[in-house]
């Protein structure tokens, strides 16, 4: 490479998502969990009783959920103008007459209700979505069913007179199901991996609403801000609600007019091994019982607890880390999901490594689980606990390659930012310097997708 091309690289391709976005959305949450902690307050001044504490409730945090949501959804729409992008897929200068698209509307309905049938059907089966934190999600899903299937019926009709090509792949489903008009078999299974990724991560995303919220608003700051242990686990609560409800807005705002839409799921098997592995139920036994990595182990606080300034620095440390996760999860608006494509980001965190979410998250846990030391001095569990972590970072590892193969597969666009990353991303091209030292077979730089 010229010193002329190393002055001037190559422009990083524009983020589809608006930075402002995830920013509204923090603002919103942020404000309504001040809200919801000085509640009391704020009911005493207007002379109502305030007795009943601070709004740290489930349903409180399903509203603080909601209040993000419609915040960032009109932040996309009235300033960002998403609703006006050719890749929603809608031309709203030409409305077609409802006559015209009813049958295919129909169509699209049929299918959209047997795979909410399906979701279901598969809710009732699962024995572990009817104990613990998933009764909530149950919950919230059921009192969601009527509604949804009202309101279907005039957004299904409305969208497909403006939808440029309104057979997509619900359509399809629905003409399998019923059988008078052909269908495409590819379009069919986009569908059913669209709606599993929704059903499958959609109710734990809302299960995990609540206990994280009523922490953060029930927790005493003033009381815990000279304890770096207390105030850190507080911190790392709080960040993690703001990864969750806005990770939960991307999942439920999967819609067209917002150019939210999932595009595509993954198609290789390996990604779908790696995610799932990751969430529950299969994480109880993957990583909850074969690795295991926290066995005898007892954690930064203890390791660490004799040297109160290196306490204050590892916190800042974790914390930052933390805060990277989260900022990676705020990045991308209301297209938060697992296993798709939905556009292509390249701002925020983005702009320095590809995988921040797995990178801060993986080097938090070295970082606080510290399991190469143990509280009984056993060999064998620090050797186990290290190599145990180090699979489960090598599975982050593999599910990054195959969201990779997925994206390059999708959109050159991707491609054009992966091969820009590669030379010039703060973290990711010094991590690709060190893979070619170790292995000099390794090319430097993947160009774009032809």
């Amino acid at each position: 490479m010229t010193r002329n091309a190393r002055s001037n690289p190559p422009a990083l391709p524009k983020s589809d998502v608006s930075g402002w976005v995830g920013a509204v959305g923090l603002l919103t949450l942020v404000g309504y969990i001040l809200f919801a902690r000085n509640f009391p307050a704020v009911v005493e001044a207007f002379g109502f009783d305030g007795s009943r504490g601070r709004l740290s409730g489930p349903y409180s945090a399903l509203l603080a959920m909601a209040l993000t949501g419609v915040a960032m959804a009109a932040w996309s729409v009235l300033v960002d103008k998403v609703h006006r992008r050719p890749t929603t897929g809608i031309d709203w200068s030409r409305r077609k007459p409802v006559t015209e698209t009813l049958d295919v509307s129909i169509t699209k309905l049929a299918g959209l209700w047997v795979t909410w049938f399906a979701i279901g059907a598969f809710y009732c089966l699962g024995r572990w979505y009817w104990d613990g934190q998933y009764l909530f999600a149950m919950e919230v899903l059921g009192a969601a069913v009527v509604p949804l299937l009202v309101l279907s019926v005039p957004y299904v009709v409305w969208l497909d007179r403006v939808l440029v090509n309104p057979r997509d792949h619900a359509w399809h489903f629905g003409a399998m199901l019923i059988g008078r008009e052909s269908y495409d078999g590819e379009q069919v299974r986009k569908h059913a991996r669209t709606w599993f990724i929704k059903g499958f991560f959609g109710a734990f995303m809302i299960s995990i609403l609540p206990p994280g919220f009523a922490s953060v608003v029930e927790t005493d700051f003033a009381a815990i801000a000279a304890d770096p242990v207390r105030l850190g686990t507080a911190l790392f609560e709080l960040l993690f609600v703001i990864d969750v409800q806005i990770g939960t807005v991307g999942y439920l705002l999967t819609m067209r007019p917002l150019d939210a839409q999932i595009r595509s799921g993954n198609p290789f098997l390996a990604g779908w091994l790696a995610a799932l592995a990751c969430y529950p139920p299969f994480s109880w036994g993957v990583l909850g019982n074969i690795l295991a990595y926290e066995t005898n182990t007892a954690g930064w606080a203890y390791w660490l607890g004799d040297w109160q300034a290196l306490l204050w620095v590892w916190l800042t440390w974790l914390v930052f880390l933390t805060a990277v996760y989260a900022w990676a999860t705020m990045a991308f608006g209301i297209r938060f999901s697992n296993l798709t494509y939905r556009g292509v980001l390249t701002n925020g965190p983005y702009r320095f490594t590809r995988h921040p979410a797995y990178l801060s998250k993986n080097l938090f846990w070295w970082s606080t689980v510290m399991p190469f030391l143990v509280t009984g001095g056993s060999l064998t569990d620090m050797v186990r606990n290290t190599v145990f972590l180090a699979v489960v970072s090598g599975i982050y590892y593999w599910r990054a390659r195959t969201e990779e193969a997925h994206l390059l597969l999708e959109d050159e666009r991707y491609g054009a930012y992966h091969a820009w990353m590669q030379e010039h991303g703060a973290v990711t091209s010094r991590l690709a310097r060190v893979l070619v030292r170790i292995d000099p077979r390794r090319p430097v730089r993947l160009q774009p997708a032809e």
